[in-house]
């Protein structure tokens, strides 16, 4: 059962989760805006600044999440104290990154709860909007944020991206 808190997007399973306007605030206090949806979805939008490591996993064979893959990355690029807010369609990818990134070890970590699209109910009624609907800043295609550019930076120079 979901508490009254978890339902006004405090706590669930321990994250705190929050609108697309609280985590565009987040942003202006030196948070890190990590999309974790697949490379495809980031390229068509994602909002600006935002790094791209997805939570499941990437290429011709699609599979379950992969949260040894994605933690790998995470810690290349960020100390476990780094401020971050995680995103992604509807906000239940990016649930469950915010749980494996806790889990971790890793300390201040948001889950920007509605995502790009949209909360939706079981009918498929909005039950909150996402960042676009929010008319909150967006880009698209491929940018420093994009996966493969942070898959070289993370190789070339890890202090770099955890600063």
């Amino acid at each position: 059962m979901v508490s009254d808190r978890e339902a006004a997007g405090g706590l669930a399973r321990g994250v705190r989760r929050v609108s697309p306007s609280e985590a565009e605030s987040l942003l202006d206090l030196g948070y890190f805006y990590v999309d974790v949806r697949s490379v495809e979805e980031f390229h068509e939008v994602h909002p600006v600044g935002a790094l791209n490591v997805p939570v499941m996993a990437t290429g011709p064979h699609r599979g379950p999440p992969s949260p040894a893959a994605f933690l790998s990355l995470m810690e290349q690029l960020f100390a476990h104290d780094a401020k971050i807010v995680v995103g992604c369609a509807t906000g239940v990818r990016s649930l469950r990154a915010a749980e494996l990134l806790l889990v971790a070890g890793f300390t201040d970590v948001v889950d920007q709860r509605a995502g790009m699209e949209g909360s939706r109910g079981a009918f498929g009624n909005l039950l909150e909007p996402g960042w676009i609907e929010a008319g909150l800043a967006v880009a698209s295609g491929p940018d420093a944020g994009s996966l493969a550019a942070l898959q070289r930076q993370g190789e070339s120079d890890p202090a770099r991206a955890r600063s």
